[in-house]
């Protein structure tokens, strides 16, 4: 062979290498943008009795509108996730008490909103319930917001405790004043949760978990939650009450962004 023949050769291999990357990372890439994978279920298929009030898909929550990437209000999980809630539920249930889930899987285009909300240092709509003591400044430096969030791995929920009979909680009225998400049970936007002392998304030390400032049926509240999925396999985030993680996660890794939505479990083959 010559030497042009070759470079030649050479030439066509590297672009066949390339043509073949290119066409392998944009089926991965569609895949994951449009499809859940096969291990990823509703919740309410394994347990239609965890109480769900998904909050990103509502204008209730502290970017103030429906978030990118959430096109129903359901919980989608990975199947050993959605397993170890259902028997957590089944413990608190003979309590008397059920779970409620404010969030689950969560896709990357939901996490950029939530990074492009922080950027936009002239939006503070919805300070004065969420974040009522912090600089949105210090909104990436204090750990609130991040550019990657284990919600998009399918195996992270945020959640809470409710007693039975759970009454419905109202529905929100955007526009309505605002309160702190620590102020008094009674005084805060009314949630059927137990009194955890805080809201859900309160930015917020006394959010901490063990926080020595909450005491009372308000630590015993988040001691049950904490107790009760940690035998099972979940581990909490320290700086949030309300969120935990099932381990081990089948993708550790990996950062999903198919929509929230039944017909990116529907299409699968």
């Amino acid at each position: 062979m010559t030497r042009l023949s070759r470079a030649a050769c050479s030439v066509v291999t590297v672009l066949a290498a390339l043509l073949t990357v290119t066409t392998a990372s944009a089926t991965a890439r569609a895949h994951t943008d449009s499809e859940a994978p096969a291990d990823f279920v509703a919740l309410r298929t394994v347990d239609p009795t965890i109480l769900q009030e998904m909050r990103y898909f509502t204008p209730h929550n502290f970017v103030g509108v429906p978030v990118d990437g959430y096109r129903q209000p359901i919980c989608i999980l990975t199947r050993p996730a959605a397993e170890a809630l259902h028997e957590a539920q089944t413990t608190l249930l003979r309590q008397g008490y059920t779970l409620k889930v404010y969030d689950c899987y969560r896709p990357q285009r939901a996490v950029d909103h939530f990074v492009r909300w922080a950027e936009d240092l002239d939006d503070e709509a919805t300070k004065a319930e969420f974040y009522p003591n912090v600089d949105k400044t210090r909104l990436f430096a204090d750990g609130y917001i991040a550019e990657k969030s284990g919600h998009s791995r399918g195996s992270t929920m945020d959640l809470t405790i409710v007693k039975l009979p759970a009454i419905p909680t109202r529905p929100y009225v955007p526009g309505e004043p605002l309160v702190p998400c620590y102020a008094p049970q009674e005084q805060r936007f009314p949630d059927n949760s137990v009194d955890m002392a805080t809201g859900f998304d309160c930015f917020d030390t006394l959010a901490h978990t063990l926080d020595t400032r909450v005491q009372g049926q308000q630590r015993a509240n988040r001691l049950l939650l904490k107790g009760t999925l940690e035998d099972l396999g979940f581990v909490n985030l320290a700086e949030e009450w309300w969120h935990y993680t099932f381990k081990p996660e089948p993708y550790p890794d990996t950062y999903f962004d198919f929509p929230v939505s039944a017909e990116s479990l529907s299409n699968r083959h």
